[in-house]
């Protein structure tokens, strides 16, 4: 610990020591943590229904409130308090108070919970504030607040101690609002559209749904392994199966992956599926979906992030992966991935790594990921993924080398997947054998066989379309978030 570190936890200590002092004091003669108070006023209620009055009219109108929060400062007899909704002012008139409760409040510090119920009135300056008549400690706060013109500056403490962030940070509450204002749109677009909000296992006998590493754990009762989901995708195919048409999920899905700006082991998707659809028409479901969220989210059609600037108000940009490669790579010749040799040459001036037994179908994604995803700017779809690297998607009837697939991107990064799902059982047999052979050839992240879920193939799959869009990923494209742990609340960190 450096000299400075040192001095500042010392301080912290002292601060802490003569807290507990008073705490201790309070519960000589007082419940040290009450539980009688109750508001019925919100800041930001207050400061929208009253900032425009005058003075006068406040006195005139005798409006009382109770409220509640967190001290944030004290300016002489003026102390901020903060609530969910924001910050409003309280006063403090000595001469209206009794000694007891004067001396009370001058205990209290920065940091304290407290409620206040008294007249709204207006400072000399115009400021709101409500005054203390009747005054509550209601919880003490031990550790004192990081000093509010620095705040809490340290990112990593700021996703360690997200308590502290969002206590000090107004930026970092707008984030998480936004979230769940994300996250109640898209559930209430699909609703209104038929679609029925349901549940899937997390813990799974057999992982499946996406190509990733999954986590492993032990049910002791059974004694056996299970995993940790990947993706809720082969479940909600079984209810499709069983008659329910229309289903999604707002789902906690884990990849034992590394930690990126982009990547956290735990994730929230949001995944659903509908017969009767190929990805076409869910290509046109998610501009809607994002045009509409873009409007209720930001009041407008474009999005700023950093210092680019996104049209959601246009069509969206449709390209396939061979035409987005050619188009971002003018030395590639169309002929050039035709077959595997080419390819292979072409990833290696490119200077891709290219492992002995990809197949073209691999080879033309490491092109693809390496030299196009980045430039992928504008909403963009990205259509016809290789058979190769997507098991479970339907083959094109024109073109069996490619899927009916795409993969949805703005900014440089994939926001969401989708496709005709493939609902041949005995093609989808195969394509699972196939995995199993290359997991036993070393990789990782293929897929297992699911025999119960090729059984419930078998019982039939109407033509269905469904997709994947990463929630995270959409809040940081909302929120002008440039790392994942900023949209998440508490992000996985190395243990200190």
């Amino acid at each position: 610990m450096s000299e400075e570190n040192k001095i500042q936890a010392d301080d912290e200590n002292k601060l802490i020591t003569e807290r507990r002092k008073k705490l201790n004091l309070w519960r000589e003669s007082n419940s040290a943590f009450p539980n009688h108070f109750r508001r019925d006023s919100y800041a930001q209620d207050l400061q929208d229904k009253f900032s425009e009055r005058t003075k006068e009219e406040l006195v005139e109108l005798n409006q009382y409130a109770k409220v509640a929060g967190r001290i944030m400062a004290k300016r002489g007899p003026f102390f901020v308090l903060q609530d969910m909704t924001g910050n409003i002012q309280t006063y403090l008139d000595r001469k209206g108070l009794g000694k007891e409760q004067v001396r009370e409040i001058d205990t209290w510090d920065i940091g304290d919970i407290i409620g206040i119920e008294g007249a709204i009135n207006k400072s000399g300056k115009g400021d709101l504030y409500v005054r203390m008549e009747k005054v509550s400690l209601l919880t003490k706060s031990l550790r004192p607040l990081p000093e509010k013109f620095h705040g809490l500056t340290d990112q990593e403490k700021r996703y360690r101690q997200r308590y502290v962030d969002l206590i000090m940070n107004e930026e970092s509450r707008k984030i998480f609002y936004t979230r769940t204002k994300i996250i109640q749109y898209l559930r209430n677009f699909l609703l209104q559209r038929r679609f029925v909000e349901v549940e899937t296992p997390m813990m799974q006998v057999i992982p499946g749904g996406a190509l990733a590493r999954p986590f492993v754990t032990h049910h002791n009762a059974l004694d056996m392994p299970l995993y940790m989901r990947i993706a809720p995708e082969l479940y909600l195919k079984r209810l499709v199966v069983g008659g329910m048409e229309r289903v999604f999920e707002i789902n906690r899905s884990f990849r034992n992956e590394g930690l990126s700006t982009r990547h956290n082991p735990e994730f929230t998707m949001l995944e659903f599926y509908q017969a009767y659809a190929d990805y076409r028409d869910l290509m046109g479901l998610t501009e809607t979906l994002l045009r509409g969220l873009c409007i209720d989210v930001l009041n407008k059609t474009s999005i700023q992030y950093g210092k680019e600037t996104y049209d959601f108000s246009k069509s969206f940009v449709r390209m396939t992966v061979k035409e987005s490669i050619l188009h971002f790579n003018p030395s590639v010749k169309d002929s050039d991935l035709d077959n595997v040799e080419k390819a292979k040459s072409v990833a290696k001036k490119l200077g891709i790594l290219i492992k002995e037994s990809y197949g073209l179908g691999k080879i033309q994604i490491e092109i693809f990921e390496k030299t196009v995803e980045e430039n992928l700017k504008d909403p963009t779809f990205i259509i016809e993924y290789p058979t190769e690297v997507s098991p479970l998607a339907r083959k094109n009837d024109e073109d069996p080398f490619v899927t009916d697939r795409f993969e949805f991107f703005v900014g440089g990064r994939e926001l969401a997947n989708g496709f005709s799902e493939l609902n041949d059982s005995e093609d989808q047999a195969e394509r699972l054998k196939a995995q199993v052979a290359e997991k036993d050839a070393g990789d990782e992240e293929a897929m297992h066989y699911d025999a119960d879920y090729i059984r419930a193939l078998e019982y039939g799959l109407p033509p269905t379309a469904g997709e994947g869009i990463g929630i995270d990923r959409l809040v940081m494209l909302f929120t002008n978030s440039h790392a994942i742990r900023d949209v998440i609340l508490f992000p996985h960190m190395r243990p200190v």
